[in-house]
């Protein structure tokens, strides 16, 4: 089992706050630690607030990584491009000195595009915090349930995985994705979880019991001895 930290909070506000001074912490840690720090970022509404408090601060942003946990293979301009996402949310005022490192590359499908990913990634350090989401269908990152690639993307010592979903309404019509596979989520310092809403809440619960990893793939990050994993929940 990961090492978990569970912590509620009544608001988003206070949510955002809380994840907000837990990268801080985590990026100054690595900068002194390594002289560089690397985050791992996912889309969604939950991450952005805190996104945005953070571009305001006075950190030592040309020292800072930022690289994605998963991505639709889309073009960097589509509106469901996470890189779009970060751009808009993080990758501003002070904070657009950060690296960037991003995991759609020119190649036409995301299975093709893996190796150059995969070699893309492997030369960035461990991270210092990942952020991870999650769906009412027990996916994180763009590891979705029964989907094409997912068994080798919670048993490979590699970092990245093409993904193929299953198309629902979770994942919309773009279901081919890139995505860390569970080493590259197991290999970061700290990794947490955000969830809001009763769904989301119960899906996690749902989780913590055994049962198929493939079905609930969030259970693979759960069932993990190596992470680090503090689980953030608001209403």
């Amino acid at each position: 089992m990961a090492i978990i930290n569970e912590r509620l909070f009544d608001s988003k506000a206070q949510m955002t706050e809380a994840l907000a001074a837990l990268l801080e912490h985590g990026i100054d840690g690595g900068i002194q630690r390594d002289g560089n720090a690397l985050v791992m970022v996912s889309g969604g509404s939950s991450p952005a607030p805190a996104y945005k408090h953070l571009s305001n601060l006075s950190l030592e942003w040309q020292k800072i990584s930022i690289a994605m946990v998963d991505e639709r293979w889309v073009d960097a301009n589509h509106d469901k491009s996470n890189e779009a996402f970060i751009h808009e949310t993080l990758l501003q005022n002070k904070a657009s000195g950060a690296a960037f490192i991003t995991m759609k590359n020119s190649a036409q499908s995301a299975s093709i595009g893996q190796v150059e990913c995969e070699q893309a990634y492997q030369a960035l350090k461990v991270p210092d915090v990942t952020i991870l989401g999650m769906g009412p269908d027990g996916h994180t990152a763009s590891l979705f349930p029964n989907s094409q690639g997912l068994p080798h993307a919670l048993q490979t010592t590699e970092i990245v995985c093409a993904i193929d979903a299953i198309e629902s309404e979770v994942t919309g019509s773009i279901t081919e994705r890139m995505s860390l596979t569970l080493f590259g989520i197991a290999r970061s310092r700290e990794v947490v979880l955000l969830i809001s809403g009763d769904e989301k809440r119960a899906m996690y619960e749902q989780a913590k019991v055994q049962g198929s990893e493939l079905e609930i793939p969030l259970r693979a990050v759960l069932n993990h001895p190596d992470i680090n994993l503090s689980v953030f929940w608001c209403p």
